[in-house]
């Protein structure tokens, strides 16, 4: 006899051929769990990484408003130090020279006046953007406890396949129930 028409089946072989042809429900419906999981874990990952972007541009806006605060009031300290030098030379001085410097001290108080309000607003926005960095963190790390759940989730549907048990199938549905649950409160920004 030729090897073309005659073939010796063993017990793997009939299984599968059989899964091959009437195909295995429940890994499939495993491996759709997955896909479904990868594809919240990708949103969640893509969402974690967009709030960490914003968290470092609110720093940088913070750091940027302190460091143009800190020239203001350097500005100012400036201005206080030309008044006090002013104020002694009216001090010390008689007649024109005396007017002289005490319209100076106006001068300076004026300018002092106008720089402390730049200066307070700047203190106050540099404290605004720092307090929307620490909220962007906050949903980020948000984001990423629901990502590393979800991650879990899909690690446990693959011990699912290879051992066939059911009691990881549903530890993985609540796992991911948890990884939504935390990424629905990270999209309310809680």
């Amino acid at each position: 006899m030729s090897e073309e028409h005659f073939h010796v089946h063993g017990p793997h072989d009939h299984e599968v051929e059989h899964r091959a042809q009437h195909g295995d429900p429940f890994a499939g419906r495993i491996a759709v769990m997955t896909a479904i999981f990868a594809t919240i874990g990708a949103l969640f990952g893509y969402m974690g990484g967009a709030t960490q972007n914003d968290a470092l541009l609110f720093k940088n806006e913070a750091a940027i408003r302190k460091t143009e605060a800190s020239d203001q009031w350097n500005f100012f300290q400036a201005k206080s130090s030309k008044q006090n030098l002013a104020e002694l030379g009216a001090t010390w001085a008689a007649g024109d020279q005396q007017a002289r410097y005490l319209q100076e001290v106006e001068r300076y108080k004026k300018e002092k006046e106008e720089i402390m309000p730049v200066a307070k607003s700047l203190e106050e926005r540099a404290k605004i953007a720092e307090e929307k960095s620490e909220a962007s963190m906050h949903i980020h790390h948000r984001w990423a406890q629901a990502m590393t759940l979800i991650q879990i989730s899909i690690a446990l549907a693959a011990i699912t396949i290879l051992t066939r048990n059911r009691g990881l199938q549903y530890v993985s549905y609540v796992v991911a129930t948890v990884s939504v649950a935390i990424g629905g409160l990270a999209l309310l920004h809680i």
